[in-house]
């Protein structure tokens, strides 16, 4: 680890001007926001994210779950993934997203680790975790070693030559599943940002994974009213039963009206270079049987793009079992 300068924000204008004094997001950001930690601090070890300045922001206010006027929740950026689970709103309103926070890490991190931190988690590709590796997300231009390297666990959607880096977040993919937007506060002021926009495929530039410019700090994150009649499920598939990361997982919100579907909201992880939401999936759910002969073919157009590697073949079929059983589930 390096030496940098650690600086605590008293409020949201002071972690934001802080922030502003990184470098370009191409050059690489030299002032890191810090909350939980539970990321930031083992890529700082690793001399992977190399900051100058560190930003305390556990002391903003931006740790409550709020239900709004018009029916939709406010998620504050420092709402802890065990408050978040818990929460009596989301278990009961957006059961998907407690399912996936509690199918994340380990009680402990649960306890430290953040909504905001949650959105910006790094991949865990061992390449880009391994300076001696060349990594065109950690060091643009240096290649990708994970193409012809150790390649099993990394993603078969959203790849490119430079990068298939999988995005290893089990929240964001329920998040992405429910049609979240994201609350921004900057230099520039404030914006909202849809989920689906605010993760960028790496191209040929991996190492922007966000939309967010220096000095960017998530304030919080809204989702939509609860619709009455959903059924949500999010299911993993992993090596093992605890803190292990997906090799394939599916966020489903539903609703069977008359035996057949009326609303579908899909999304996977696992097998994305970011949360992978599956407008294709969706459009062969609508108004189609309830049935698993028809989840399956949903399925098939979930991944009809996907593009495996040497080792990761086997990533297709099992996201596709993934989704149409996930299918299964929430209408069963």
């Amino acid at each position: 680890m390096e030496m940098f300068r650690f600086v605590k924000a008293a409020d949201v204008s002071q972690a934001i001007a802080a922030g502003a004094q990184a470098k370009t997001a191409q050059q690489g950001a030299q002032v890191r926001f810090i909350a939980g930690g539970t990321t930031l601090l083992d890529l700082m070890k690793l001399n992977v994210e190399k900051p100058g300045q560190v930003v305390d922001i556990n002391r903003l206010r931006l740790d409550k779950v709020e239900k709004l006027a018009d029916g939709r929740l406010k998620i504050g950026a420092l709402v802890r993934n065990s408050d978040l689970a818990h929460d009596p709103a989301v278990v009961k309103d957006y059961a998907v997203l407690s399912q996936a926070l509690l199918a994340g890490a380990s009680g402990q991190l649960r306890n430290m680790a953040t909504t905001g931190g949650n959105l910006l988690q790094r991949t865990r590709c061992l390449y880009f975790r391994n300076e001696a590796m060349a990594c065109n997300k950690r060091e643009p231009g240096s290649g990708c070693s994970a193409i012809e390297g150790d390649n099993r666990s990394l993603a078969i959607l959203g790849t490119s030559k430079d990068c298939i880096a999988t995005n290893p977040s089990d929240m964001n993919v329920a998040l992405a599943a429910l049609e979240a937007v994201i609350h921004i506060q900057g230099v520039k002021g404030e914006r909202a940002v849809a989920i689906a926009d605010f993760f960028l495929v790496p191209g040929s530039t991996p190492q922007r994974e966000t939309v967010l410019e220096p000095g960017d700090l998530i304030t919080h994150v809204t989702l939509p009213a609860p619709r009455a009649n959903a059924k949500q499920v999010y299911l993993k598939l992993r090596d093992r039963a605890s803190y292990e990361f997906a090799l394939s997982s599916a966020a489903v919100v539903v609703e069977v009206t008359g035996g057949k579907v009326s609303y579908a909201r899909v999304a996977l992880g696992g097998v994305g270079t970011k949360p992978w939401r599956s407008v294709e999936a969706e459009k062969v759910l609508l108004h189609g049987a309830a049935g698993e002969t028809h989840f399956r073919a949903a399925a098939e157009a979930a991944l009809k793009g996907a593009k495996a590697q040497s080792e990761n073949g086997f990533k297709v079929e099992l996201a596709k079992r993934c989704l149409t059983h996930a299918l299964v589930m929430a209408t069963g």
